[in-house]
């Protein structure tokens, strides 16, 4: 009987350490599974809620650890709330909590920085929040930030547009404003407008770059200003002879149609020959975006040549693919590139870092993110690629397909924005 009792004593002992282990373990899967709930239900929100942010460990993501990256993808598989732009509205109707709540109360300026202004471009149409964020990264009082917003905008974008302007000085909206369809003159004069705008200003900026609403910057501002001063008055940009195919685009006539897809109108070829380009200008392929120095710009404005080459690309397939790639090759302009110099590519050049889908494997590592008309819109695992590769903006990125992506980017530029500060004199807010 007692060895019998015994032996009860012993199994209930050593049950009740494996039912502690069990219950343990449940206790954790629950604590999991409630944090994973909470994380995709209720994104962590700072103390002034403005946009939805994630709790994760960008440090980890920008090591590659895969349990952080996968919960990244598991962020993403959920359906990703959109950021409204009444939101924004709403935020700037008071400048000051705005101010506080988005930190531009607290960005400090070195002395390199306020000694090298930069101006900006930015041609955009939608995703307020996303604009601002973008604002925000590239961020600096000694810098100048022109909106072309699009006239077809809703009237919710227009109006956070205007609140930017309205609540941060350095900000303006453009004076003359277009209506911009894909690849017509429309998008090449969105640019050129706040080109004029800018040159009027009294800020004295050393170089202005031209940004869209799905860029973002890989380099904080005390970076871009130093990488600039290198360039040593050169313009940075893509110029390449054009293939047989490019060339229809500029040596026929294009009429501005309506089409039934998104883009609602599109220039389309006719059989229509055009005459040569004038002043016997040799035209060459590039992309949209750019990197202008000061004395360019101010050459451009002032130039019969530049001028009737523009009237000239008027009727042309996107004319700011070689309006562009096709003046700094023009002899005697500032910063010139000879026309008998190799072709500058866009990884040459380091104003824009696009993956395409055909040059994946080849050139690149795969997309992380999705595709959209063979152009990756980037995920979270491409962070440390892009921030590694050279470039200073990259496209696209959209925070309906990977929001973590974009947050990460943000808290490493602003990591870097203070480490480059730290080892220079600054100005920095009182109080």
């Amino acid at each position: 009987m007692n060895t019998r009792c015994s032996l009860l004593r012993l199994r209930r002992k050593q049950f009740i350490p494996s039912l502690l282990t069990l219950l343990s373990i449940c206790v954790l899967l629950l604590v999991k599974y409630s944090y994973i709930t909470d994380l995709l239900l209720f994104p962590a929100a700072s103390d002034v809620q403005t946009f939805h942010r994630y709790n994760v460990n960008c440090s980890a993501i920008y090591d590659m650890d895969p349990v952080e990256v996968g919960k990244s993808l598991t962020i993403r598989s959920e359906k990703v709330v959109e950021d409204e732009d009444e939101s924004l509205v709403n935020y700037t109707s008071n400048c000051s909590s705005f101010h506080q709540s988005r930190g531009y109360n607290d960005v400090c300026v070195s002395k390199e920085e306020k000694n090298f202004p930069l101006a900006y471009s930015l041609v955009v149409h939608k995703s307020a929040w996303m604009v601002e964020r973008l604002i925000r990264a590239l961020y600096s009082p000694s810098n100048i930030y022109c909106i072309h917003y699009d006239q077809k905008s809703s009237a919710q974008f227009i109006s956070a547009m205007e609140g930017l302007a309205r609540c941060l000085p350095n900000v303006f909206i453009a004076s003359k404003r277009e209506s911009v369809f894909y690849a017509s003159i429309s998008r090449l004069k969105a640019d050129l407008n706040c080109l004029s705008d800018l040159s009027s200003s009294e800020v004295k900026w050393k170089y202005v770059i031209n940004l869209c609403g799905q860029d973002f910057p890989l380099r904080s501002n005390i970076e871009l200003v130093s990488e600039l001063k290198k360039l040593n008055g050169a313009n940075m940009l893509e110029t390449s002879r054009p293939s047989e195919s490019k060339k229809q685009r500029f040596t026929f006539h294009h009429e501005l149609k309506d089409v039934s897809f998104e883009y609602q109108k599109l220039p389309v070829k006719t059989e229509r020959k055009k005459s040569p380009p004038p002043h016997g200008i040799e035209v060459f392929s590039g992309n949209a975006y750019f990197v202008l120095s000061r004395e360019f710009v101010a050459h451009l404005n002032a130039s019969v040549v530049v001028k009737d080459f523009l009237a000239w690309s008027e009727d042309t397939y996107s004319p700011d693919e070689h309006f562009w790639a096709t003046l700094v090759r023009l002899p005697g302009v500032p910063g010139e590139v000879s026309r008998s110099q190799p072709d500058i590519t866009d990884l040459m050049s380091r104003t824009r870092l696009v993956k395409w889908q055909y040059l994946e494997d080849k050139l690149y590592p795969p997309c992380t993110g999705q595709h959209v008309r063979s152009v990756c819109i980037f995920g979270a695992a491409e962070m440390r690629w892009l921030l590694n590769y050279g470039h200073w903006f990259a496209n696209k990125f959209d925070p309906k397909v990977d929001p973590i992506l974009i947050q990460c980017l943000e808290e490493k530029l602003q990591e870097k924005q203070k480490f480059f500060q730290s080892q220079t004199l600054k100005t920095c807010p009182k109080g």
